[in-house]
């Protein structure tokens, strides 16, 4: 009796050894773990399969900001983790490396590669540094630069892949810890600019389908142009702002350093044969991404086309060999499995409960005043990405309740439709809510931690619906629209 007592006491001294060791993160992530567990045993409208995938869900999103973990073995062992608890199939696995966006970044990866070999990407930075004498007009020139793709090309992680050549060949004029901020900055840009445009991004395009379908209604090009545009460079300017201000490194040289004269000669020759064959397979992206709706293929099969074109031997820009190995295949696990995580919620149901809860809370609001009812539209729109990973999801899944809603409380439901689109654009908190965040997400020179994304979303996320409040109640009321 007394040995099992003195192994009892030895087991309990082992346990508070082993709690005292941790660190005060680590006792927070445990309980955290514990108290996502509870709360979703505590669901009863959800099956076995859906609580498991929701703890997995819940559990990555922690590690991934809390912790330094690869995100990709954080993203695979929980994918492992669902299948080992009979939660999904094995197929969930290996079904992710299939997904659009594993495709879409793979040749991503190897059209920038290509931009940069051309000579094309240190082109187009001289041409940024021939105008800017320090580092903040530099900054603007690439703003502007990236603020302008939105225009032209319809896909945020389009203007993030071409975009990337071009970063990278500019943050060799800034420190690393700016380059770390770089890697924030430019993504953020191209999200924030997104609004601007109808063709900005696909999920307006599903929007406006499904208005049309449903109420007869619709958004034209110019009268979403006249929207879009200011609103697009108030909160791209705020933004650019908040990041400067809360995480760009403080004593660093403002000017850039002198350009060296055989730089400078360089640069004066025309343009050569590479860069000419890269300029004219870029327009053929850009124009393959602009008439998707007629050819029907989607952007990732076109981006590969492109990608295929720029290793062809003896013709390309780069060989075989380059291209595969200028591939981040760690981020690319990274994607597909968080993919993967995200799908499992909507295949399980898990999106489903969300929307009915949140439609059902909407429903309370009947009768509301007009600023209430645009913040809870805003509120539940802009958090959307928390849930529901995929810009295109989001719309298929919110927009036909949001209008069923918009009916129901006797609204203006060309009104609902574009102010839940423009808040479905926010996307800013974790790297797996957007494509144009990954491309930029633990990549070589250029990478960002997920921990500042977060610290920047605190803040921007309640000032991208405060602005947006603004808007309503001012200059888009103004030009015409209404609830």
């Amino acid at each position: 009796m007394g040995t099992r007592m003195e192994r009892n006491v030895y087991k309990q001294t082992r346990i508070q050894s082993w709690i005292q060791q941790l660190s005060v993160s680590s006792k927070v992530i445990i309980s955290l773990h514990l108290l996502f567990m509870i709360a979703v045993l505590l669901i009863g409208a959800l099956d076995y399969h859906a609580k498991i995938s929701l703890f997995a869900f819940l559990s990555a999103m922690t590690l991934w900001i809390a912790t330094k973990i690869p995100a990709g073995f954080v993203a695979i062992a929980l994918i492992a983790f669902i299948i080992l608890m009979n939660a999904a199939e094995p197929d969930l696995l290996y079904h992710s490396l299939s997904e659009e966006v594993v495709w879409l970044m793979i040749g991503a990866f190897i059209i920038g590669e290509a931009v940069k070999v051309s000579g094309l990407a240190e082109r187009l930075t001289h041409s940024i540094l021939r105008k800017s004498t320090n580092k903040n007009n530099m900054l603007f020139g690439l703003s502007s630069l990236l603020f302008t793709s939105a225009f032209f090309i319809p896909s945020t992680s389009g203007r993030a892949a071409l975009s990337m050549p071009i970063i990278d060949q500019m943050s060799q004029r800034f420190s690393t810890k700016e380059r770390n901020v770089l890697a924030i900055l430019a993504p953020v840009i191209i999200l924030m600019s997104t609004s601007a445009t109808l063709i900005g991004a696909g999920s307006h395009l599903i929007g406006i389908a499904l208005l049309e379908s449903t109420v007869d209604q619709s958004i034209s090009y110019i009268q979403w142009f006249i929207w879009g545009v200011p609103f697009a460079i108030a909160i791209t300017i705020l933004s650019v702002l908040l990041i400067k201000w809360t995480l760009w490194p403080r004593g660093e040289l403002k000017e850039i350093e002198n350009i060296p004269p055989e730089e400078k000669i360089l640069y004066k020759k025309q343009i050569n044969g590479k860069e000419k064959k890269t300029i004219i397979l870029i327009l053929f992206l850009i124009v393959g991404w602009m008439t998707e709706s007629i050819h029907g293929y989607d952007i990732a099969f076109i981006t590969m086309i492109g990608a295929i074109l720029m290793m062809v031997p003896n013709y390309g820009i780069i060989s075989w060999k380059q291209g595969i190995s200028s591939v981040s295949w760690n981020l690319i696990i990274f994607v597909a499995a968080a993919t993967a995580l995200g799908k499992v919620l909507v295949d399980t149901g898990i999106v489903k409960w969300i929307e009915k809860e949140m439609l059902n809370v909407l429903h309370l609001f009947v009768g509301a005043p007009e600023w209430l009812i645009v913040l809870i539209i805003l509120i539940v729109t802009v958090t959307s990405h928390l849930y529901i990973t995929s810009h295109t999801t989001r719309a298929i899944v919110f927009i036909p309740g949001l209008l069923l809603f918009s009916e129901t409380i006797g609204v203006n439901p060309s009104t609902v439709v574009f102010l839940s689109l423009i808040g479905m654009n926010y996307c800013v908190t974790v790297p797996v809510s957007s494509k144009a965040l990954l491309l930029f997400y633990e990549e070589g020179n250029i990478s960002y931690n997920a921990s500042n994304l977060l610290k920047i979303s605190a803040i921007l996320m309640p000032l991208y619906i405060l602005v947006m409040m603004l808007f309503y109640f001012t200059y888009w009321q103004w030009t015409g629209m209404h609830l």
